[in-house]
């Protein structure tokens, strides 16, 4: 037993042999790199394309934004009734006449901002002779509301001279008179979500309006309002 022990022989291997498979795991470890690699390229490619994403939808909502929410509209302002609380009205042959009108106002604000404005006063004339004005006090107007104020205005002919054509306008039973006034104030608008950084954007926004009001003589009512003039300033 043992000289077969001694007979056998330890044969190295082949250099061929070695070769080859020192070759087959380098040639799998560039293959586990190479999938390293790979793997490693795909997900800066997810990344890349969620920041992608993201920076599209950001840019997405900040230009509905830009066309719906941060669009400034100017301010209105209206008469939105205007009973008389005394009337006194003259004849053809002594023309004169007396109002007091409790008027109520509406600044109506289209923006997703208050609109807080300063006071203002409106003028009234007759065929461009002063009969009255009225102190419109400083308040402000939320976003999509309207703030309504009510005025009194004492309306009187004393400043006028003698002439026919109020007497002409009291024989028709309609006496047109004129209004106007300038509302200046300044809106505070979110420019865009503070989610994203957004920020309160202070626009001073101007009216400036011309009324035609026909007044009913013998009524005494406010037959019609007729806007003669609206400019707005930024």
């Amino acid at each position: 037993m043992a000289e077969r022990r001694n007979d056998q022989q330890v044969h190295p291997l082949p250099q061929s042999y070695t070769y080859n498979t020192a070759f087959n795991v380098k040639r799998d470890q560039e293959s586990a790199s190479s999938d390293s690699d790979e793997i490693r390229r795909k997900k800066r490619l997810k990344y890349l394309a969620y920041f992608a994403a993201f920076v599209v939808f950001q840019t997405g909502i900040i230009v509905l934004f830009s066309l719906t929410i941060m669009k400034i509209r100017t301010p209105k302002f209206r008469v939105r009734s205007s009973p008389f609380e005394t009337f006194d009205a003259g004849t053809t042959t002594n023309p004169s006449f007396n109002y007091r009108m409790n008027a109520e106002l509406g600044v109506r604000n289209n923006n997703f901002g208050t609109y807080k404005f300063q006071n203002s006063t409106i003028y009234f004339s007759y065929n461009g002779t002063p009969i009255g004005e009225t102190l419109v006090p400083n308040s402000k107007a939320g976003w999509l509301s309207t703030k309504k104020l009510n005025v009194v205005v004492d309306l009187s002919s004393n400043n006028l001279a003698s002439n026919s054509q109020l007497g002409n306008d009291l024989s028709t039973g309609v006496l047109k008179l004129n209004a106007q006034s300038k509302l200046s104030g300044k809106d505070f608008v979110v420019s865009f979500p503070k989610l994203l950084g957004g920020f309160v954007t202070k626009i001073v926004l101007s009216v400036t309006f011309g009324l035609v009001l026909d007044v009913h003589v013998f009524g005494p009512a406010l037959l019609d309002v007729e806007f003669a003039k609206v400019d707005y300033e930024r």
